[in-house]
């Protein structure tokens, strides 16, 4: 390792450090419900059975953006989202 790698590790150490001593790393807090937004999942990315009843598992999502499937997401996050149609909010696990 020459001076210049030295230097350039030694400064991105640093920036971490200082970053982390921030808080900018910080993992955000535990949603306190979730809600079932339906219109957003991605094929074979749906959180669990179809809201038409069609099947009954998750991963089984034949197309992108069906109105009958769906995903979880933090409460208040579905509307925002351009598709999202919140079904039903659920408390979070403690």
């Amino acid at each position: 390792m020459n001076n210049t790698q030295k230097i350039a590790a030694v400064a991105a150490m640093s920036t971490l450090g200082m970053m982390m001593a921030n808080g900018a790393n910080a993992v955000p807090d535990q949603p306190k419900n979730w809600e079932k937004c339906a219109g957003i999942a991605k094929a074979g990315k749906n959180d669990c059975g179809a809201l038409d009843g069609s099947h009954g598992c998750a991963g089984q999502a034949k197309i992108d953006n069906s109105d009958n499937e769906w995903v979880y997401v933090h409460e208040g996050s579905c509307e925002k989202i351009v598709g999202g149609v919140v079904k039903k909010v659920k408390p979070a696990k403690a």
